[in-house]
């Protein structure tokens, strides 16, 4: 996948299929649009292009999206996006000078200008521009004038309720992980470099690595205990994690912490990445070391019969 971080470097490619969208998650919703984008440019001849915006428009237009947080990092969609099998990547620098573009600006000044666009393929009730004012309804006005074809990709559902990054967000919020990737077609996972903690779980018999906390608006699931799988250095393993404060041993900030089953290297250093597969439990304060070490031998089990 070819990535561009400024539209005027795009080359003329042939039969460009276009899409356009923030794209959180890259979740099965999105993929849709992506094997609707690819079968057309098998068909016709074209390649895939796909268009973003970074920063997310929210935070540079509004003050109080300073909480938005997303689901993938900047670093994370795009691999996500190269493993959909996308062609070419175009990710807009998203500033308040370039808000003021109307939607029929941003077509015709930026898209047909520089992409040459033979189709756009966007998903149900996709807007964009400023306030929001472009829609498939622009497109459709706009095709003759241009000389471009426009498909709208319908929602997609999982167990009936559509797919969004939004009730993706809200489902990780909760903690229900298992249901979030169902919508996401894969595991949602945090990736991290390992640093030392207290090693207070190595002095009870489950020596945990400890992650760095991800950028400022990566989405952190609700606290708690989960079955992961862990990525390091390549090799995948069978683990627990805990996102919360430790109430039994600890009681301090925040911490991403993983027990990696039948692993015993040091990795302080290393970049990992923990998939969430299942919540097993809420973070909880024990009355003492040992009952903790108790339920963490229930967690383990209840983790391994998960995964």
């Amino acid at each position: 996948m070819k990535v561009y971080q400024c539209i005027k470097d795009f080359k003329n490619v042939n039969r460009p299929i276009v899409t356009i969208g923030t794209f959180d998650g890259v979740h099965l919703g999105h993929q849709a649009i992506f094997s609707r984008m690819k079968e057309e440019a098998r068909k016709t001849g074209g390649e895939t292009v796909v268009i973003t915006f970074h920063p997310h428009p929210r935070l540079v237009l509004y003050q109080d999206s300073i909480h938005l947080k997303f689901i993938n990092t900047r670093e994370k969609k795009t691999e996500r996006l190269e493993k959909a099998g996308i062609d070419h990547l175009v990710i807009i620098p998203f500033t308040k000078e370039f808000a003021q573009n109307s939607s029929e600006q941003f077509i015709e000044d930026y898209v047909v200008k520089y992409i040459h666009p033979a189709k756009f393929i966007i998903g149900y009730d996709h807007h964009f521009g400023k306030n929001r004012e472009g829609n498939i309804a622009l497109l459709e006005r706009l095709k003759d004038k241009f000389g471009y074809e426009v498909e709208e990709v319908p929602p997609f559902y999982v167990d009936g309720v559509p797919v969004s990054s939004t009730r993706i967000r809200n489902l990780l919020h909760e903690g229900n992980v298992k249901e979030a990737n169902r919508m996401l077609g894969y595991e949602y996972a945090i990736t991290g470099e390992v640093v030392r903690g207290k090693a207070l779980g190595r002095k009870i018999g489950y020596p945990t690595a400890n992650l760095e906390l991800p950028n400022e608006y990566k989405l952190i699931a609700a606290n708690g205990v989960y079955a992961c799988r862990v990525i390091v250095k390549n090799q995948v393993y069978k683990g627990m994690g805990n996102i919360g404060v430790r109430p039994t041993i600890d009681h301090g900030d925040l911490t991403i912490e993983v027990n990696i089953f039948d692993f015993d290297e040091e990795i302080y250093g290393e970049k990992i990445t923990i998939e969430f597969v299942d919540r097993l439990r809420d973070e909880k304060k024990f009355e003492n070391i040992e009952a903790l070490k108790q339920q963490l031998a229930k967690d383990k089990e209840h983790s391994i019969r998960i995964l």
